[in-house]
């Protein structure tokens, strides 16, 4: 067991019950009504210590989502208004807890079963009248609390092609880590640099063309992702390490296709509560921890608080 001054001693991965056929259930960890996940690791205490070793100069930030300004009453009186339109899983997102959960028995973390939970547009006139049984596990949760704490980039940057179905392992991952100098520490917020956003800002445009399938498609599905490997040695280093989330650069942090029967999605937010993000663009994360010989920062995300949402852009920084 891992031992933590405000939640006792942590389970690891192999002392967690199972739910029917799947190991490794954190749901009893923080309580039945729990919709924070692993960010409860994120105490004030985590955030402080994180905050006073790794903030020493200058912010290296995230692009916010893109928005469109229209002049509201024309172009000759001077007021403006913004719209912001997006799919929150077409570019760089955080995957909330009510984005994947057990397929085969159809819950979301901690049991909430899926016909509780909303779908379908909801205007939000008023959010003291909203029914909050409806919205559970919302990005609202996560947004009220930050995802903020100190962040470990590992640059995985090997021999393989980013755009294939390439697995990571744990003893790649662990290599690096003692390579870049990294011990982690319970409530990291792991970043792991594999290489798509850098092969994609080295691409032709035709090749950015296909990816997406076609110039007519709005949004990008790859077909192939290289990404971190699917295997219960994989789930004991996410959980046993209690990083309060995950996040890489690849359009899936697994590598895709899954093989059969194998999606960690299920194992990392349905069952651990853990944030996953996707294409995160590291490249000037990575070039200012290369310079400075410092893979450790303090990381600071406050996702869109969009009441019952499945997923929202990280609006994220790192701090050295």
């Amino acid at each position: 067991m891992t031992s933590h001054s405000k939640f006792g001693a942590l389970p690891t991965f192999d002392e967690l019950p199972s739910f029917h056929d799947f190991k490794g259930c954190a749901w009893d960890i923080w309580g039945k009504d729990d919709e924070l996940g692993t960010i409860n690791l994120l105490t004030p205490e985590v955030i402080a210590r994180a905050a006073q070793e790794e903030i020493r100069c200058p912010v290296f930030g995230r692009k916010i989502p893109s928005i469109t300004t229209f002049a509201k009453y024309g172009s000759t009186i001077p007021i403006r208004d913004d719209i912001i339109h997006i799919n929150t899983q077409s570019g760089s997102q955080w995957d909330g807890l009510k984005h994947y959960g057990i397929t085969e028995h159809n819950v979301f973390y901690n049991k909430y079963i899926d016909f509780i939970l909303s779908e379908g547009e909801m205007e939000l006139h008023d959010p003291s009248e909203i029914d909050y049984s409806k919205v559970k596990l919302g990005m609202h949760n996560w947004a009220n609390h930050g995802i903020c704490g100190r962040g470990v980039l590992l640059d995985v940057a090997l021999p393989y092609d980013p755009w294939t179905s390439h697995p990571i392992t744990v003893a790649e991952l662990e290599a690096i880590a003692k390579k870049q100098g990294v011990e982690f520490r319970q409530g990291d917020i792991l970043l792991l640099r594999i290489g798509f956003i850098q092969k994609y800002y080295a691409s032709t445009n035709e090749a950015k063309v296909d990816l997406r399938g076609g110039s007519e498609k709005e949004t990008f599905k790859a077909k192939y992702s290289a990404g971190i490997e699917q295997s219960e040695d994989m789930k004991r280093f996410l959980w046993n390490n209690h990083f309060a989330a995950v996040a890489s650069d690849q359009p899936s942090l697994e590598r895709w296709p899954t093989p059969m029967g194998t999606q960690l999605h299920q194992t990392i937010l349905g069952l651990y509560g853990m944030p996953i993000g996707e294409f995160f663009d590291l490249e000037a994360l990575s070039q200012l921890c290369q310079e400075t010989n410092r893979y450790t920062f303090f990381f600071t995300s406050w996702p869109l608080n969009i009441l019952g949402g499945a997923a929202s852009p990280p609006n994220a920084a790192a701090y050295f």
